[in-house]
C-alpha cells in the first residue's frame, strides 16, 4: 500500500480516515466520499451508492460505513463514494438525469465527450473502478418499487471473476441472488468485464429508508469485506443463505394505467398465476401480468400507476439445485468421519454410554402389549405412554447418526433401530462399528430434511447434535414428525452452537477432538455454520415454536443435560450447554 494515495484530490495515508469530495471528469463532477485505510497493506475495495439517486438505503449505508469502519480492523483500503448521482440527489429528482432522462446504470462504460451521464460513467470507470480490486454497488428499489432484499453478482466475465463475484454474493444475508447476464450498461457489470469481481446489493425501496435496512446493508458489506480479507473479524450470524434465481423475467407494462398487483415482493407463485392487472379509469382490464413459470417476485411497481414500457414486475425461478451448502456440509463431515469412528468406539465403552442411556430411557414411550406395528394396524393410533420406562421393542430412527453411537446403544437394548446420515463415509463407519459391537441395526444414506420412509413408521425419532448443521431445520422437524407414529416421541439433544466460535479451542483439554483437528478444519466448520440460518435463532425457544407448528404436543425442555453428562473435562467434553427437547406426536396428525 505504501505512501499516500490521491483519489480525485482526496488524499489518505495508511492508518487514516479522510472525508471530503473527490473531483472526477476533469472537475465536472464533485462527489462526497470517504477513504479508509488500514495500517497494513492489502487490496482495495470500491463501494458506491446513489448511482440511482432516489435509492436511499444504499446512500445512508455508505454514509454510515464511511464513519463506522474501524481502521484497526482494516488491511488495505476502502474507497466509499456516497452519492454518484449527486446533482439529482440534492435536487430530489429521483434516479434519472435531470437534463436527459437517462438512467446512469444503463450507460456504462460511458463516453468521455458524451451526455452528462455518459461522461459521469466514463469518469467512474477510469478514475474509480480502475483503482479497485473489488467493487460493491449499493442500491434500493426506486421510489416506485417494492422489492425483497437480494443481490446481483457479475456473470459475464472471466470465470475466476465470476466465481469470486458469486462468493461475494454468498456473504450477503438475503434470501436470493441473481447472476447478471450482461457485461455492460450497469456499473458493476462493466467493472467485472474489466476483471474486477463485483456485486450489487438491493434493500429497501419506495423512496424510503429505515435504520434496520441500513444496519442490514452495512452488515452485508462488512461480511463481504471480511471474506475478501480487507476487514477483520468473524462473519455475522445470518437469517438467510441466498439461493440462486435464474431465468429472470423483467415485465414492462404495455399500457399506461393503474397497477393492481396480486402478489407481494418475495411471494412465491406457480406457472400461469396472475401476478397483477393494469386497468383504466373505468376499472377495465387493459393487461394481465401472467407468470411464465414457477418462481419468486424480486420486485414490482409499488405505485398506483405504471407507464407504458415502464417496469411492472420482475421475477425468476429459484434454482434450489444450486444450493451447495449440503455438499459443503457432507464434505466437511467426510473429513471427520474416521476420527468420529474412533471417538464413538471409545464412547460406547465409557461412562458416557450409561449416562446417555439413562437420559434416553426417561423419554421412551411404553408400548402396550396388544399394540401392533403401524404396517399391521393400518396406521391406526398406537398405544403409547410416557409415564413408565419402556421394557419392550420399539422402532427407532436415529437421524444424523454419525458413526452410529445412539443407533448401536439402543440396538443393544433390543430395539429395532435405523440410523441415517447424509455423509456416506459416516454410514460406512457406522456399519463397521455395529459389526464390531455385534449388534443388528440398519444404516442408510439419507437427507434429514427429506426422509424416504413412509408416514407413521417409527415409535421414536432421536437425534444428537444434528439440527444445528441443517440448512432447513424447520423442514427437518416437519419430516421427523411425519414419520413418527401417532403418540410417538421426538427426542432431540442439541445446543445453541450458533452462539459460540468453534475456531476458539483454547479452553478445551489437550486430548479433546477439536484440539486434534487443527485450526483450519475448525475454521471450516465455523464458516459453514455461519451460512446456516439456525445459527442466529434463539434456541431452544425456536425449536419449541417450530415443533408446535407441525402439530407436536406435550413438548418439554431439559436444560441440565450437560451437567449430568459431561462430569469430566476429558476428550468427550462438550463446553456448550446441551438441551433436550422431547415432544409427542398428536393422535390427529
Amino acid at each position: 500500500m505504501g505512501d499516500t494515495i490521491n483519489i480525485g484530490g482526496l488524499c489518505a495515508a495508511p492508518g487514516q480516515r479522510v472525508h471530503g469530495f473527490i473531483s472526477i471528469g476533469d472537475g465536472e463532477f464533485s462527489l462526497p466520499a470517504t477513504i479508509v485505510r488500514g495500517e497494513k497493506p492489502g487490496k482495495t475495495a470500491l463501494i458506491t451508492a446513489g448511482i440511482h439517486a432516489g435509492e436511499y438505503v444504499g446512500i445512508q449505508s455508505a454514509i454510515e460505513l464511511g464513519r463506522d469502519l474501524k481502521i484497526e480492523k482494516m488491511t488495505g483500503t476502502v474507497i466509499i463514494v456516497k452519492v454518484v448521482g449527486r446533482d439529482e440527489f440534492e435536487n430530489r429528482h429521483g434516479s434519472l438525469c435531470r437534463e436527459t432522462g437517462e438512467n446512469l446504470n444503463r450507460v456504462f462504460p460511458g463516453k468521455k465527450d458524451g451526455t452528462k451521464y455518459e461522461k459521469l460513467a466514463y469518469a467512474v470507470v477510469n478514475e474509480l473502478q480502475k483503482k479497485a480490486d473489488y467493487y460493491i454497488d449499493l442500491h434500493s428499489g426506486d421510489d416506485y418499487e417494492k422489492l425483497t432484499p437480494y443481490v446481483y453478482y457479475a456473470g459475464k466475465a472471466d470465470p475466476e471473476v465470476t466465481k469470486i463475484s458469486r462468493q461475494m454474493a454468498e456473504q450477503v444475508d438475503v434470501p436470493y441472488m441473481v447472476k447478471s447476464e450482461v457485461a455492460s450498461g450497469g456499473s458493476y457489470n462493466y467493472a467485472a468485464s474489466c476483471g474486477i469481481p463485483s456485486v450489487l446489493l438491493e434493500r429497501g425501496g419506495m423512496g424510503d429508508w429505515d435504520t434496520e435496512e441500513v444496519r442490514s446493508m452495512k452488515r452485508d458489506v462488512r461480511s463481504i469485506l471480511r471474506f475478501l480479507g480487507i476487514y477483520d473479524g468473524h462473519a455475522s450470524l445470518r437469517k438467510y443463505y441466498p439461493l440462486n434465481v435464474t431465468q429472470v423475467q423483467y415485465q414492462s407494462a404495455s399500457y399506461t394505467g393503474m397497477w393492481y398487483p396480486q402478489k407481494k415482493a418475495g411471494d412465491l407463485f406457480t406457472e400461469g398465476e396472475i401476478l397483477g392487472y393494469v386497468k383504466d379509469y373505468e376499472d377495465n382490464i387493459l393487461e394481465n401480468s401472467v407468470a411464465y413459470g414457477d418462481g419468486v417476485i424480486l420486485y414490482q411497481a409499488g405505485s398506483l400507476q405504471v407507464l407504458k414500457d415502464g417496469p411492472m414486475v420482475a421475477y425468476g425461478r429459484i434454482s434450489y439445485e444450486e444450493d451447495d451448502r449440503k455438499e459443503k456440509i457432507a464434505a466437511y463431515w467426510t473429513k471427520r468421519s474416521d476420527s468420529f469412528l474412533e471417538q464413538r468406539r471409545a464412547e460406547l465403552h465409557s461412562a458416557l454410554a450409561d449416562r446417555w442411556l439413562e437420559e434416553i430411557r426417561k423419554y421412551l414411550p411404553e408400548r402396550k402389549e396388544n399394540t401392533l406395528d403401524s404396517e399391521e394396524n393400518g396406521n391406526k393410533e398406537v398405544g403409547m405412554s410416557l409415564k413408565k420406562p419402556h421394557n419392550g421393542k420399539l422402532r427407532i430412527l436415529d437421524v444424523g447418526c454419525g458413526t452410529g453411537f445412539f443407533t448401536i446403544l439402543l440396538a443393544k437394548q433390543g430395539h429395532q433401530v435405523t440410523g441415517t446420515d447424509l455423509t456416506p463415509d459416516m454410514v460406512a463407519n457406522s456399519r463397521i462399528l455395529a459389526k464390531e459391537e455385534q449388534v443388528n441395526c440398519n444404516f442408510e444414506i439419507m437427507d434429514a430434511e427429506h426422509l424416504s420412509f413412509a408416514d407413521n413408521s417409527f415409535d421414536v425419532v432421536i437425534s444428537r447434535n444434528l439440527t444445528w448443521t441443517l440448512p432447513e431445520a424447520a423442514q427437518a422437524y416437519k419430516e421427523w414428525t411425519r414419520v413418527l407414529k401417532p403418540g410417538g416421541v421426538l427426542l432431540n439433544f442439541d445446543a445453541n452452537y450458533g452462539a459460540v466460535d468453534f475456531a476458539e479451542t483454547s479452553d478445551l483439554p489437550e486430548n479433546h477432538a477439536h484440539k486434534q483437528l487443527g485450526d483450519s478444519l475448525m475454521q471450516e466448520c465455523e464458516d459453514i455454520k455461519r451460512q446456516l440460518p439456525i445459527s442466529s435463532y434463539i434456541r431452544p425457544a425456536w425449536d419449541v415454536e417450530e415443533l408446535g407448528k407441525v402439530g407436536m404436543e406435550q413438548i418439554s425442555i431439559d436444560l441440565g443435560v450437560s451437567r449430568r453428562m459431561y462430569k469430566e473435562k476429558d476428550a468427550f467434553y462438550n463446553p456448550t450447554p446441551m438441551f433436550a427437547i422431547a415432544a409427542t406426536k398428536g393422535s390427529c396428525n
